[in-house]
């Protein structure tokens, strides 16, 4: 009980954190909520961003997955934060060696020295979820293998059931939860981990990508070798480089940086935009410059998937944004997305007018696609509306990628590659769509369309004749416009009810009974007092009714 509550305070600190960055304090009250802090204890230290990705990396390995992903969204933690957080991406505490041997020797079902002509104790990066060691195969093959940290399921699946009690409770309790949906967003996170977890469902993920990106000739993706590969092993070919961070100034000058990022960014866009399949985790750690001067893209772990219906949508939306089209984008994001009862649809598209206008003023060079798609995506919850996941993908993708772009090319401008490569990609769609199975489906389709259809319009021309012809219109408010009547209804009887009683009141005075009250006959002062005091009732209930319904629709 006292580590879950230690736990509560840490997250609870990091989303204040988050929120403060996010809105300037305004939601804290709302997140303070959480927990009283007499029964939380003394807050939490880590007052820098090195303090906090040290309590992250100390809490758990999902906490690291989140530390993860906060330095990869500067929208939502200042830069100091981001960068002291961007060690957890490949920094992490490694674990010892035996039992790296052990795991590998289990999981392959022999013995190490046997498997490997060499294998290195000392790991090339350690991350939340495993380590990565390089290693020789019996043939000379270079390769890299990825062992998954002892029990780091199980640790998981704690630290969630931890998180999920969380998030219930600030959707429940807080504006903030029941505006962002938070358990919906942790169920997201915890389903992406799952996959990370699977080491032989990432090396299907490499070959997948690896052949979808065959025809770039400046990327490559290290490919799986398929006897070395188990549930918590993966071994993939060598790819000798150089994070993309560490690259000195000096070697930028042997590399062609514009035409490397303008080829990632075409790549990126055929995996969301056509292939459906896309790295989703392209953070400086996961890229690599390789000696020969191509961009090596590793740790397919995390992967997004996209419809070919959501791929449409998404394409318009990107084009709409790189030209500063905000009503298109708008009427493109409200279509896709999820509405709330109090969903306020008109107020998303002013707002979303406003951000793209305000941007427009510096000028589409400067306009940052990923950026902007996020702030839409905050915009909308505000708004009652919810936002797809692929689209908060895409645009954590290509945040990612604009920090990339910042390192090979700090003049690349995004939005001129996404207008550039826009009409490539729709004729790729249309040659996907056009397969012979597609255009079968379309032709029979037509042909029962037309043979139909000589009947149908029969159907219809004998109803007309016969004067059958029914028309049915589905009210989806109807219980609300039922519910409205009947306040008028009760409201107008009410009125009526009250009309007689001071009527009859008024009738009595004219009766002289032995009963009085205040000098008048008793009966019609009964009614005159009763009349009052419902006309009060009344009244306040109106008023309150009233003032309900506007915090409604504010």
């Amino acid at each position: 009980m006292t580590q879950n509550l230690e736990r509560l305070q840490r997250v609870k600190q990091i989303a204040g954190l988050v929120w403060k960055h996010r809105s300037a304090g305004s939601a804290n009250d709302d997140l303070a909520a959480v927990a009283p802090a007499d029964e939380m204890g003394p807050p939490a230290p880590g007052g820098t961003g090195h303090q906090l990705a040290d309590e992250l990396e100390a809490m758990g390995p999902a906490y690291v997955k989140l530390g993860q992903v906060l330095a990869s969204r500067p929208d939502l933690l200042p830069a100091g934060y981001t960068k002291a957080l961007s060690r957890l991406q490949d920094d992490v505490k490694s674990f010892p060696f035996d039992q790296v041997r052990e795991i590998v020797e289990q999981e392959l079902g022999a013995r190490l020295t046997k498997a490997f002509a060499s294998f290195d104790a000392e790991p090339l990066a350690a991350a939340s979820l495993g380590q990565v060691h390089a290693a020789t195969l019996r043939d000379g093959t270079e390769v890299v293998v990825k062992v998954q940290r002892p029990g780091v399921a199980k640790q998981v699946a704690d630290e969630f059931a931890v998180l999920t009690r969380i998030t219930d409770f600030l959707d429940a309790h807080t504006k903030v939860g029941r505006r962002h949906r938070l358990r919906g967003m942790l169920e997201e996170f915890r389903t992406s981990i799952q996959e990370e977890l699977d080491y032989e469902r990432e090396a299907e993920n490499l070959v997948a990508v690896g052949e979808n990106l065959a025809g770039f000739g400046r990327i490559v993706v290290p490919q799986p070798i398929p006897d070395y590969c188990t549930h918590r092993v993966l071994t993939m070919q060598r790819i000798r480089g150089t994070k993309i961070t560490r690259v000195s100034a000096f070697a930028r000058l042997d590399i062609d940086g514009t035409a490397l990022i303008d080829e990632l960014f075409h790549a990126y866009l055929k995996q969301v935009l056509v292939d459906g399949l896309f790295h989703a985790d392209p953070h400086p750690g996961n890229v690599f410059i390789t000696e020969e001067g191509r961009l090596a893209l590793l740790d397919l772990g995390m992967v997004g998937r996209t419809s070919p219906a959501m791929q449409e949508q998404l394409l318009k939306i990107l084009v709409a944004v790189s030209h500063g089209q905000s009503e298109q984008a708008g009427e493109a994001i409200v279509e896709i997305s999820e509405r709330s009862e109090q969903d306020d649809a008109p107020r998303f598209r002013r707002r979303v007018g406003a951000l793209v206008a305000a941007q427009q003023g510096r000028g589409l060079k400067h306009i940052n696609v990923g950026q902007t798609l996020l702030d839409v995506t905050v915009v909308a919850a505000d708004c009652g509306l919810f936002v797809p996941a692929e689209l908060t993908l895409l645009a954590k993708t290509l945040l990612q990628l604009d920090e990339i772009g910042r390192v090979l090319d700090p003049e690349f401008d995004p939005n001129a590659a996404v207008r550039r490569h826009a009409a490539t990609l729709l004729t790729r769609r249309i040659k996907q769509d056009a397969t012979e199975g597609s255009l079968l489906t379309a032709a029979m389709e037509l042909k029962s369309f037309a043979t139909g259809f000589p009947h149908r319009v029969n159907r219809i021309m004998d109803a007309v004749a016969n004067r059958e012809l029914e028309l049915k219109v589905r009210a989806l408010d109807a219980a609300d416009v039922i519910e409205g009547m009947q306040k008028i209804a009760n409201r107008v009887t009410s009125g009526l009810v009250l009309a007689a009683l001071i009527i009859g009141a008024a009738l009595l005075m004219r009766v002289n009974t032995d009963f009085r009250v205040l000098g008048y006959p008793g009966f019609a002062m009964m009614c005159f007092i009763a009349a009052a005091v419902g006309g009060v009732v009344l009244l306040v209930n109106i008023y309150l009714q009233d003032r309900a319904s506007r915090k409604t629709r504010g």
